[in-house]
């Protein structure tokens, strides 16, 4: 009975290193596979890339959410959110367990930003209720923050029932922690790193985090522990550091 589960979130930007400097999602779905995650929380997946794909040799065909997911999460969503002449990014979540509903929700705050929300509803064996897995990534102002973060607020207000277990994970983009703070009040949640450590993790940049931009949110479970995995080799995967915890469900089925 998976009352515990294992969770990632990786902002991987769009593929690339630091300052785009080579391609790493390779290295990126090596690092992912050695943690070993139930779910994984991805923001900045690069789906679709004409010049791209034809820069790199080895860039995937089948889109980099596929890629990453390939033979170890046979479950996976991605929500396209920026889209441009040249192709797509956006957040994708990856899933050991079925995946049975997904909704991709536009949460710009302005014309000159797209961003989204992916909402997956994801059926963990045994268990009572569904689980919903929320990923986000939030904009560059505070103001356009606040108001992207009440968005999601009433989706989850009018979406996830209140005794069904969540988590909202991603690049939050909010070093101040102002907004997230008030967030969490509104809905009941725990800021994992947080709650285990005392303060948020430092996930940017990845080789020495200064800036604490990535958050994971839950509701409805207990913190086992969370970890940054960060420092040198992230010379050769993205600009942010990925975040992991293990958590538990408040209670047993």
């Amino acid at each position: 009975m998976h009352n515990t589960l294992h969770i990632a979130t990786f902002n991987i930007h769009k593929g690339l290193t630091h300052f785009n400097a080579r391609f790493a999602l390779h290295e990126q779905r090596e690092l992912l596979r050695t943690l070993q995650p139930d779910i994984v929380f991805l923001q900045e997946v690069r789906d679709e890339h004409a010049p791209h794909s034809k820069r790199f040799s080895n860039w995937p065909k089948a889109g980099q959410a596929s890629f990453l997911a390939n033979a170890i999460w046979p479950h996976f969503s991605y929500g396209k959110n920026a889209v441009y002449p040249a192709g797509h990014h956006g957040n994708a979540i990856l899933s050991k367990f079925p995946i049975f509903a997904e909704n991709n929700a536009d949460i710009s705050a302005h014309s000159t930003e797209e961003r989204g929300m992916l909402h997956c509803t994801i059926q963990i064996p045994k268990w009572d209720k569904h689980l919903h897995a929320i990923c986000v990534h939030l904009g560059l102002f505070a103001r356009w923050r606040h108001a992207q973060l009440q968005m999601v607020a009433d989706y989850i207000d009018t979406h996830v029932p209140v005794d069904e277990p969540l988590m909202i994970a991603g690049d939050f983009n909010d070093w101040t922690t102002r907004a997230g703070s008030l967030f969490a009040g509104k809905l009941g949640l725990h800021e994992v790193f947080e709650q285990h450590t005392g303060r948020h993790a430092r996930s940017f940049p990845s080789i020495l985090p200064i800036l604490s931009l990535d958050r994971v949110y839950t509701r409805g479970f207990h913190n086992q522990h969370a970890e940054v995995h960060s420092g040198s080799r992230f010379i050769k995967m993205s600009d942010h550091a990925v975040l992991t915890a293990t958590l538990t469900r408040h209670r047993a089925d």
